[in-house]
């Protein structure tokens, strides 16, 4: 499969381009939205949002990762393969918390090209046809070259900030719950939330931490916005206390 994680934007017109894409170079081969709305131009919350859905990819499958304001620049465009997935993103860290977390990944330049490459449109230009040889199988048609380590490299650990607010208010972070121990109290907005499993163990318009369905710390809170409640943002720093 070919997962598409950007910043696109779900309503705008470039999603509808990368699948046409995909479409023409690898019409059997199914194509998963993981996200568009990755937090505009943040490469560092995308980064770690990348990490957390590639948990749900198999061996073999493929992942486009475009959050990339600096297209067009002089940054390169990889292609990673960690963990027997493949990631095509552009060297600017994005992909690089996703292949920390492997053993051993292996970095590649990408040096093909298309006959026509917009400067501002490598998503669809460039990673797309990437990804659909990739996914094909074919790892000749990218002309990778052995890279010996990215550009930009986040590494793998954790990060104590809001990276994702979804439309119910809930905020994602971008720490992995199974390092936190649930009697911990964690700091945000002002205040010192608990811990509690599910929306229903606290009362109405409560907020908690609680571990998500990717395993992050994510603050909610019940039957209420946990961003309008506590003034949340992305890049908000959490506190991890007791």
């Amino acid at each position: 499969m070919i997962f598409l994680l950007t910043d696109f934007g779900s309503a705008d017109i470039y999603v509808g381009q990368v699948k046409a894409v995909l479409a023409a170079s690898a019409p059997e081969i199914p194509v998963i939205d993981f996200l568009h709305d990755t937090p505009p131009f943040n490469i560092t919350a995308g980064a770690h949002l990348l990490a957390a859905l590639a948990t749900r990819m198999g061996a073999g499958d493929v992942a486009i990762a475009a959050v990339d304001p600096g297209v067009g620049g002089e940054r390169d465009a990889v292609a990673i393969c960690a963990g027997g997935r493949w990631f095509v993103a552009p060297d600017n860290g994005l992909a690089s918390v996703a292949a920390a977390r492997c053993e051993g990944p292996d970095v590649y330049s990408i040096g093909w090209r298309p006959a026509a490459l917009s400067a501002s449109f490598h998503g669809r230009d460039l990673f797309a046809p990437v990804a659909a040889m990739l996914a094909r199988g074919d790892r000749a048609g990218p002309r990778l070259g052995r890279k010996s380590a990215l550009h930009t490299d986040l590494g793998g650990g954790d990060l104590a900030e809001i990276v994702y607010l979804d439309h119910y208010g809930n905020a994602m972070t971008g720490l992995r719950a199974a390092g936190i121990a649930k009697g911990v109290r964690l700091g945000i907005g002002g205040r010192r939330i608990a811990h509690a499993p599910v929306f229903s163990a606290v009362r109405p318009r409560e907020p908690f931490w609680y571990e998500n369905s990717l395993g992050l710390v994510e603050v909610a809170a019940n039957a209420t916005s946990a961003a309008r409640e506590l003034g949340l943002t992305v890049g908000q720093r959490i506190e991890i206390g007791t």
